[in-house]
């Protein structure tokens, strides 16, 4: 059976609802590396933008708000319906590349140079993170994936509860603040975040060991950049939060 892996559009069920034909084309750790670079290409195009039109004075707003509800919308159809992948995630990273843009801008325009820290320290923890698995200094084992996945499940109803009580004005205690219990509150959600990626690495090994269809490429890709999107927002509001204190 395929590993279970905390990113919800990775798990065990993913492989399970993707068709196999015989003489098909197969799933390849290298054709998912392509493919994640295209995606990421893409992310970054529409982040360049998003954040060339805010430094230009225009209102980047509808772009975040926009981007969110577009990649949303397509995160859940991808996620149901794999075979969509080749056609939908490369509209999706450019919707989140708008969204990321337009949210990295107004970061930036508070805390200089804060996007730059945040997507050095994003991309230190990747390649950091891909050679202990490739080393196996880290092992995705059963025990590691249940654990990892609880806390992300953790993590995802924490911030469901917050969206839902903000809409009645009640805010949940630390989570937001700049507080050492809420940059605490961060640094656990980035260590969370940050392993992921190994589940991730785990998943797209043993799609490629168990012969997934071709098009299951680009769902890895698609699973990995939801990874590393999150990783990067999680940094970034951990270093806003000490930037703040200053």
């Amino acid at each position: 059976m395929i590993g279970r892996s905390g990113n919800p559009t990775l798990n065990e069920k993913t492989f399970e609802r993707a068709e196999r034909y015989s003489g098909q084309e197969r799933m390849s750790i290298n054709g998912t590396v392509n493919k994640t670079f295209i995606t990421l290409t893409i992310l970054l195009a529409g982040a360049f933008s998003a954040w060339s039109m805010y430094f230009n004075g225009q209102n980047v707003a509808p772009y975040a708000v926009g981007g969110a509800l577009i990649g949303f919308v397509l995160a859940l159809i991808i996620s149901f319906k794999p075979t969509a992948a080749p056609y939908l995630v490369p509209v999706y990273a450019l919707a989140e590349g708008l969204f990321l843009g337009a949210i990295s801008a107004t970061y930036e325009g508070l805390y200089y140079g804060i996007t730059l820290q945040a997507a050095l320290l994003t991309l230190s923890i990747f390649v950091a993170l891909l050679l202990a698995y490739k080393t196996r200094i880290i092992r995705a084992t059963e025990k590691f994936k249940l654990g990892i996945f609880a806390a992300t499940a953790g993590i995802a109803i924490v911030y469901l509860l917050s969206f839902v009580l903000g809409m009645f004005g009640v805010t949940v205690p630390y989570l937001h603040s700049n507080s050492l219990i809420g940059i605490g509150i961060s640094v656990i959600i980035v260590i969370v975040a940050a392993l992921n990626l190994v589940l991730d690495f785990d998943f797209i090994e043993n799609g490629a060991q168990q012969g997934a269809p071709k098009y299951m490429e680009w769902y890895g890709a698609f699973g990995l950049m939801v990874t590393l999107v999150w990783l990067y927002v999680e940094i970034l509001r951990l270093l806003s939060k000490l930037r703040s204190r200053n």
